[in-house]
């Protein structure tokens, strides 16, 4: 059977680490029948077209259930068609957006932190799209925020949260600051508590977003779910990220659930964004975009989840063994890199089938 996996085009170096990424997921690489189906979310066609092809894809990706995209630029003259995220979360009605601190072979982490951390981020609400005016002048001048989030978004992001911990065998930390805002994020914290009750095999450790920030500089190497509101999560997985080194070893997962809170859509994609001083030097690092490129097979299931595998463990085996870009302190080109981790896949894909593995 084929599957169709959105590919959304966008700019700079975004755009060049993309098309690595292609490369790796290539069925005559991983043996997985795909077929992927394009949009340009250029900067330039974005404007063309008024946003409608960020429209499109968006559908394409409800109708496919996987997407890849590359990093986009986003204007900042008011006007302008704007960044395409926002479009596309709520096209695809995306609700989490879960990101993955990890060690990186060779690169050393912050304090002691060794095991993976994922921050379960809302995607929707909160700070973001929020009602903002100011009144008064002078010193007298007063400025206002309303925010909102919702029962079920904070139902997702507890749900996933205890089932992320139960696939990666981790436990579920942190939490939003309810003591202070018990009607506001005290709705997280509620959810929270329901869901290790749902899920009471699983280890539950509350912590207000300061105390987690803080207590994450002692980890002593757990494993770690950490649920979030959106500006919460915002800040939480860019400090997770570079407390193991780099944001290179990382994808970024948008996804949208059904009723019963399973997987319908998942768009990956790298935390990073487009580099334009990398830009056509064939210098930047393609891990997360290949990482993310992988983690979609993940989504497929059968012999997709052992080619998810292979890419995985290729990227990092071929950083442990010395095939490093410049920004991890090696010598390799994008492309090298790449095709460093392409000969490993194949190579595991043709042996582990003699292993039985």
């Amino acid at each position: 059977m084929s599957h169709t996996i959105v590919v959304l085009e966008g700019d700079q170096t975004g755009q060049e680490l993309l098309e690595e990424a292609l490369r790796v997921l290539d069925p005559d690489v991983t043996g997985v029948e795909m077929t992927f189906q394009r949009f340009d979310l250029s900067l330039e066609n974005r404007r063309a077209t008024r946003n409608h092809v960020v429209q499109d894809s968006a559908d394409a990706m409800v109708q496919a259930g996987l997407g890849l995209k590359a990093a986009t630029i986003t204007p900042e003259t008011k006007g302008d068609v704007g960044s395409p995220n926002a479009i596309l979360r709520e096209r695809v009605d995306g609700t989490v957006i879960v990101r993955t601190g990890r060690r990186i072979p060779g690169v050393r982490p912050v304090g002691g932190v060794y095991a993976p951390i994922s921050v379960i981020r809302m995607a929707v609400g909160d700070a973001y799209g929020a009602k903002e005016w100011r009144e008064g002048e002078g010193l007298d001048e007063v400025a206002y925020r309303t925010e909102r989030i919702t029962r079920r978004h904070c139902r997702a992001v507890a749900e996933y949260a205890f089932r992320h911990a139960e696939k990666i065998h981790a436990k579920v930390f942190g939490g939003p600051k309810y003591t202070v805002s018990p009607v506001y994020e005290g709705m997280l914290k509620e959810e929270m508590d329901a869901a290790a009750r749902r899920y009471p095999a699983i280890k539950y450790d509350p912590q207000l977003i300061d105390a987690t920030y803080a207590l994450l500089l002692a980890n002593m190497g757990d494993a770690l779910v950490i649920p979030t509101l959106n500006r919460d999560g915002d800040c939480m997985s860019d400090l997770v990220l570079q407390m193991f080194g780099s944001i290179a070893g990382s994808e970024s997962l948008l996804i949208g659930f059904d009723e019963q809170w399973n997987t319908r859509v998942v768009m990956a994609e790298a935390p990073h964004g487009t580099a334009p001083r990398l830009f056509g030097k064939n210098v930047a690092n393609p891990m997360a975009m290949i990482l993310a490129g992988g983690s979609l097979l993940s989504y497929i299931g059968g012999n997709a989840t052992l080619a998810a595998r292979a890419i995985s463990e290729a990227v990092f085996e071929a950083v442990y063994d010395g095939v490093r870009t410049a920004d991890l302190m090696g010598h390799a080109s994008t492309t090298e890199f790449t095709d460093e981790v392409i000969k490993r896949v194949r190579t595991k894909l043709a042996v582990w089938p003699t292993l039985n593995t």
